[in-house]
């Protein structure tokens, strides 16, 4: 896809998540079907999400990613988590993302402007991708 589009469009976070009972292994879709919590478990943790404040401030300052710059995203999220980060600043390009490992979340993003003489912290770790 050469067009560009906003975040929103490719993963609705908007949602609210499938919630299930970890005590029980399966759980009733809205179809009616049983689903696995440990195919849940895998898919989320393969998503990206974005925090609505990640989200305001993407909208804000017309930060949009294109699909393959989440895959490149995902990947650096998925070395961060295997060497044990908590929370990393991802750099790609002329966008910075803070970003929770664990839970996978995007919880600000800033463009080359705001990252100008800026310091950041309570980060673990430092992902610079180009």
């Amino acid at each position: 896809m050469s067009e560009s589009m906003k975040i929103g469009h490719l993963f609705p976070i908007k949602s609210t998540p499938l919630q299930l009972d970890k005590s029980d292994k399966s759980s009733m879709s809205q179809a009616g079907r049983p689903v696995s919590t440990e195919f849940r478990d895998l898919l989320e943790s393969k998503v990206l999400k974005f925090s609505h404040h990640a989200e305001t401030r993407m909208e804000q300052r017309g930060i949009k990613l294109q699909p393959e710059s989440l895959s490149q995203i995902m990947k650096a999220v998925d070395d961060a988590a295997s060497k044990g980060a908590k929370d990393s600043l991802i750099v790609y390009r002329d966008i910075a993302m803070i970003v929770n490992v664990p839970s996978r979340t995007v919880v600000t993003a800033l463009d080359g402007n705001q990252m100008k003489s800026n310091v950041f912290t309570q980060i673990d770790s430092a992902i610079i991708l180009n």
